[in-house]
């Protein structure tokens, strides 16, 4: 980590906030002209807040985007650090540099309060150029600043860029900056500053619109068949002055783009739009750099002829290490809609939504966890988030529903449902990479959690929290009493695990204990005999199950009153997105596997299968789709998938895949599946086929691990490195 700074924090001259009210001003642009004589390796670091653009020699170094990831600016801001030693001359040089307000100057009135974070100001910058880790540039008040075409840019309004006002060879050491202001020094974000080391966002796909039409009013609407997170490119010629009006969406209202549903939670200026003032010179292109929306349809409303519109898919740029496809359409549509969404909430920080919200909800986040560990190399990017959520945390251990926070959510939207995030992802991460960074770095932090838990419970039980959110009927959710204790109970044996990782033996003991009294409390409460828990709700029986809650006396009771209760309801979705983990879990981990792939499957409502008979491209938010149509809550049926129609799962007492569990659950209906895994210890394949009863199946292991393979017949058997082959009868 860098620590020899010599850099000043420095923003455009008369951007000093004193008011959380002060107005929105262009982004500033900030140029240095400066002598190198000295070779060799060369290093910016800068860090850019809210979101920076970095210009050396006339070219934009790098490829990130939306750069540095937010955080909790007062507790810690991110550098990031280029090599440009092919970019650097001997002799003059131009670094130029352009500001946008990002999460940092997020002055947007809306109901999570960022417009008031206690961090909020305007952008301002750091930067070091390191030459043969000499530092030979640092920004300071020798830096002239001015405006320019980016008017106004606002993460959850959108970007105003008037052409007009362009700079044209501003980054030239032969431009003239006389006009230009020197920067002012200010006093930086208050946070440590630390080194982003989990990949940037990128622009990692451009897309064609796959059809458009006029409307009435003139206003051109686009399609790109796809929701997607990102924004649009635009190519267009007109006369100068022309304003086109670019709106976002992910719906349609008689043809039009509908914005209802996504901006009622915004409660100042525009949701979801851009502007382009046209310069009136041949053919313009154009994209946004400091905003980006969830959409698939674009509408462009202005006089000018637009020659070409595209989809620019923006996300954090981990590679993808997981594919998953079967012999059923729908699950096959189920684990690229799941994908979709990942993609789409991963933007630096796992996120709720792209269009709507774009916060940080923990508990979407801890659900998907698992779907984006089988098929993103994610690691890295959930060890940085975890930092910011111990930032965020009260002295007290409690913690917010929303990562980063301004100081919204902690009394409502958390909860152990919600704040579990803190301690199931780091053990996820332990379980699926072998990676024990988080743990160590917020053991603490995850003991004043617990504790804080500790405090709020009554007789070892806890009922505060959101519950089983998004039910399909609010009516028959089950009590959030019982899931919050549930999750107080598995949080506390994860610590207790930790324990023994750090070395903490007293701290292993303390909490192995406290989670056996949970245990005891959640079964004395919320056990009613027979099989059943609370009032028999799907997501009560699946809890209990799921969460290792169910004495082993009581388990064939609990899962015969689940298996009924799902048949029932002919295989429809009764739970909301904490039962939409345990439920197909609990199923085939009892047995029951052809039950949860037909609950998965069927097209009926509601259900996952009744999205993708409505044309869905990612996962919805809520059952009926009358809310955001990206949400990604609701997909660990992607790690379903992996793990119990594939098989392949990590083994909790080898982690990172050096043993891997294999057991497949062949269902009816279900042809053949393939999937492949990228693991830290290489590439796993389990590909199988069922015909005529007689399964055949096709696995490849790493060459530094071995597996437990557990065939559908019921025999078992250890396999070493490399190809296998198994054929067995099958009688799911």
């Amino acid at each position: 980590m860098k620590q020899d700074w010599k850099a000043m924090w420095i923003a455009a001259p008369g951007t000093c906030m004193n008011d959380w009210r002060a107005p929105v001003k262009p982004a500033p642009y900030f140029r240095k002209t400066f002598v190198c004589d000295a070779g060799g390796k060369a290093e910016i670091h800068i860090c850019g807040l809210g979101y920076y653009e970095l210009y050396l020699n006339g070219e934009k170094v790098g490829d990130h985007v939306l750069d540095p990831v937010v955080t909790q600016y007062d507790r810690r801001a991110r550098y990031v650090s280029y090599d440009v030693t092919k970019a650097l001359r001997k002799g003059v040089n131009v670094i130029g540099v352009i500001l946008g307000n990002g999460w940092y100057n997020s002055h947007t009135p809306e109901v999570w309060h960022f417009d008031k974070a206690i961090w909020r100001d305007y952008p301002k910058l750091r930067l070091d150029l390191e030459v043969d880790d000499q530092i030979v540039l640092g920004s300071d008040t020798s830096w002239k600043s001015s405006s320019g075409p980016i008017v106004f840019d606002g993460l959850r309004n959108g970007e105003t860029y008037d052409a007009r006002l362009e700079l044209k060879n501003w980054l030239s050491p032969d431009y003239d900056d006389q006009a230009w202001l020197p920067a002012a020094q200010v006093m930086g974000p208050g946070g440590l500053l630390e080194p982003q080391t989990m990949p940037p966002c990128k622009v990692m796909q451009t897309l064609p619109f796959v059809k458009s039409w006029t409307l009435e009013n003139g206003d051109r609407v686009f399609d790109i068949g796809q929701n997607i997170a990102g924004w649009a490119r635009i190519s267009v010629s007109g006369e100068s002055g022309t304003e086109l009006v670019i709106r976002y969406g992910e719906r349609l209202k008689d043809r039009a783009v509908d914005q209802e549903h996504i901006g009622c939670f915004i409660k100042g200026g525009d949701c979801q739009t851009d502007r382009y003032i046209l310069k009136g010179e041949g053919v313009e292109i154009w994209e946004p750099r400091f905003t980006y929306h969830g959409f698939q349809y674009v509408s462009i409303q202005g006089k000018a002829d637009i020659h070409q519109v595209e989809g620019r898919v923006i996300h954090t740029a981990f590679p993808q290490i997981g594919r998953f496809e079967c012999s059923n359409p729908i699950l096959t549509k189920l684990q690229a809609n799941a994908v979709w969404s990942y993609r789409g909430n991963f933007v630096g920080i796992p996120t709720d939504c792209p269009q709507r919200e774009k916060n940080g909800w923990m508990g979407d986040a801890s659900l998907a966890a698992e779907t984006g560990l089988f098929n993103f190399a994610a690691s890295s990017s959930y060890n940085q988030w975890m930092e910011t959520i111990s930032d965020a945390q009260r002295p007290n251990g409690q913690l917010p529903g929303i990562v980063p926070s301004s100081g919204w959510g902690y009394n409502w939207g958390s909860g152990p449902a919600w704040d579990s995030a803190f301690i199931l992802i780091p053990w996820y991460v332990y379980l699926y990479t072998g990676d024990t960074t988080a743990i160590h770095a917020q053991y603490d932090a995850m003991k004043r959690y617990i504790d804080f838990c500790a405090s709020m419970a009554t007789d070892n039980s806890v009922s505060f929290g959101l519950g089983d959110w998004c039910h399909v009927d609010s009516l028959r959710m089950a009590d959030a009493a019982v899931t919050s204790t549930a999750y107080y109970y598995v949080d506390t044996l994860a610590l207790a695990k930790f324990a023994g990782i750090v070395g903490r033996p007293d701290d292993q003991a303390r909490y192995e204990a406290l989670a056996a009294s949970i245990k005891q409390a959640f079964n004395k409460k919320f056990y009613q005999g027979n099989g059943i828990y609370a009032k028999g709700e799907m997501t009560a029986l699946g809890c209990a199950l799921y969460q290792g809650l169910v004495e082993d006396s009581q388990k064939a009771q609990v899962v015969a009153r689940l298996v009924e209760k799902v048949e029932a309801n002919a295989a429809k979705v009764d739970f909301g997105i904490l039962g939409a983990k345990y439920i197909p879990r609990a199923l085939a981990d009892n047995g029951h596997a052809a039950l949860a792939y037909r609950l998965i499957s069927q097209t009926d409502f509601p259900g996952w299968g009744y999205w993708i008979k409505q044309g869905a491209t990612t996962l919805w938010e809520a059952w009926a789709g009358d809310s955001s149509l990206n949400h990604i809550m609701f997909g660990d049926i992607s790690a379903w998938m992996y793990q119990y129609l594939a098989g392949i799962a990590p083994d909790p007492e080898i982690p990172g895949f050096k043993h891997i569990l294999l057991a497949p659950h062949p269902v009816p209906g279900l042809d053949w599946v393939k999937a492949q895994y990228d693991s830290p210890q290489g590439r796993i394949i389990s590909s199988w086929t069922v015909k005529d009863n007689q399964f055949c199946w096709e696995i490849e292991i790493p060459p530094k691990s071995t597996a437990t393979v557990l065939k559908p017949d019921g025999q078992r058997t250890e396999i070493g490195p490399g190809a296998h082959h198994f054929e067995c009868a099958c009688n799911p």
